[in-house]
């Protein structure tokens, strides 16, 4: 018995998170898991705090010298952790 309705069991899953609204917390999630990834585990020793609020990524830096030094590479940051994602889930980087 041949089935002509097959579809993949990955693409089912994302037509139902995007259905029940589950995508974009999930995408926000795997990105905040990504910082360390992305940045290194170096920088990532001195964030304290990251969340993402309407789009825009805070990160809360015990550095005030690698904070002046991720904002000369905001826009790289926020290219590398997106397609980390493979969404654009987020727009701006704030470091505080």
């Amino acid at each position: 018995m041949k089935r002509n309705n097959t579809e993949q069991v990955g693409e089912v899953l994302r037509r139902l998170l995007r259905q029940e609204g589950l995508e974009t917390p999930l995408n926000e999630y795997r990105l905040v898991d990504a910082w360390k990834d992305v940045v290194g585990e170096a920088i990532a020793r001195y964030t304290t705090n990251i969340y993402i609020k309407n789009q825009v990524l805070f990160v809360h830096l015990s550095s005030s010298v690698l904070r002046q030094e991720l904002m000369m590479s905001r826009q790289l940051l926020i290219r590398n952790l997106n397609s980390q994602v493979g969404a654009q889930v987020i727009v701006n980087i704030i470091f505080r």
